[in-house]
């Protein structure tokens, strides 16, 4: 069976997600190999719709994916709308945030459920090559932005009467370079109020995320000293940790698949007391609703209009505060597209393989012994992981 070459790149409608699974640079060069790439007409995208368009994509209009042809696959990056429980009969690639049991992970996933036979979701985040890493991923980014929102966060709080100012509404930046700038300018204000030059402690550092996340602490004016760079070594005698309460800003970036050790918790903070020197926790990984989630002192996700919470329970010591938004990476929308993109284009170039493969057997599961070993593996994992997860849901 000869697989159509098509992908209809949907819109984001997650609020101030200003990133692309497709760059016109990518879907140009898959128009050059065969496809056919329809685009959403999106307001909020960091590329405007005719850069697509001048390129050979079809526009159509903003959120119209629901009638786009059923073998035709959706790409997309965040969740779709919330409170809508209606079947999805077609092929999504997306980030779903349902197989590692999230907070209504059961609901999520049964929308494909009854989308059977034709439903199929392939989760980008666990899109992996051989030697299982993941193909794509958003991490040196979220790194990056995560410890750039949380010197910020640092400087607002620490530059106020009594630390009770909070960072407001934060918004994209067009490059690199103008957010390090930025950040470099508040840097005088934390070092003023300490009385030090500030310090940064970073898990999973030996990361993509974590790499991210120590070049701007540099890039930003930390001194290298000052930013300690742990990972599994260092964490391996299992938390809580008094060293992270030395410092003044701790960035989580483990990729969590089992329950370990807290690395700080509300026992430890108050432990410490008045010498607490940590004032904000930024949990890239924002494994919130996770019930192994190492970091249990909070339990909403923070936004860009709002993103801090503040911890409660804090009896001693000054306020500290939380940044938990999970899609940092669009603080950079345009270069961390471009990236992430890039990175992916030669697993979408399989994809049509894997989806002729897929059409005999349509509804029926497959489990990881049948996968084989292909240049469409990456698909048929995922597609063998998405049974394997329904089949949990299903037997619980």
């Amino acid at each position: 069976m000869v697989q159509k070459k098509s992908l209809w790149l949907r819109c984001e409608t997650k609020e101030f997600e200003h990133r692309s699974a497709l760059t016109p640079t990518t879907a140009k060069q898959l128009i050059d190999q065969g496809f056919d790439i329809t685009v959403e007409r999106d307001p909020q995208r960091i590329f405007d719709d005719e850069e697509f368009e001048k390129v050979g994509c079809k526009l159509v209009e903003h959120n119209s994916w629901s009638s786009a042809p059923i073998e035709t696959p959706i790409i997309g990056l965040k969740e779709l709308p919330p409170n809508d429980t209606s079947a999805l009969p077609h092929t999504h690639i997306m980030f779903a945030h349902c197989y590692k049991q999230q907070g209504g992970w059961k609901d999520v996933i049964s929308r494909w459920e009854a989308g059977q036979p034709t439903g199929m979701l392939y989760d980008l985040e666990f899109l992996q090559d051989e030697r299982g890493r993941r193909v794509a991923a958003f991490g040196y980014h979220a790194g990056f932005a995560g410890a750039a929102v949380g010197t910020l966060a640092l400087a607002k709080q620490v530059g106020s009467e009594g630390e009770k100012d909070r960072l407001g509404e934060i918004h994209a930046y067009p490059n690199e370079g103008e957010l390090i700038k930025y950040v470099k300018g508040q840097m005088s204000v934390i070092e003023q109020r300490l009385g030090r030059k500030p310090r940064a402690l970073v898990i999973g550092a030996l990361g993509r995320c974590g790499r991210g996340a120590v070049d701007f602490f540099k890039a930003a004016g930390f001194e290298d000293d000052n930013i300690a760079k742990w990972d599994m070594a260092e964490t391996q005698k299992g938390g809580p940790f008094n060293e992270i309460l030395e410092a003044d800003v701790f960035v989580n970036c483990i990729y969590l698949t089992s329950k370990i050790p807290s690395f700080i918790s509300p026992e430890s903070i108050a432990a410490a007391g008045d010498k607490r020197q940590l004032r904000v926790v930024v949990d890239v990984s924002c494994d919130t609703t996770n019930p192994n989630n190492p970091i249990p002192i909070y339990s909403i996700n923070t936004t860009f209009d709002k993103p801090t919470v503040d911890v409660d329970g804090i009896t001693s010591g000054p306020p500290m505060t939380v940044v938990s938004i999970d899609h940092l990476p669009t603080l950079l929308p345009r270069e961390a597209s471009d990236a992430f993109s890039t990175d992916l284009l030669p697993s979408l170039l399989t994809l049509p393989q894997a989806l002729a493969e897929r059409a005999p057997r349509q509804g029926t599961a497959i489990t990881a012994s049948e996968v084989g070993s292909g240049p469409e593996r990456v698909w048929k994992e995922a597609e063998a992981l998405f049974w394997k997860v329904l089949g949990e849901k299903n037997a619980q």
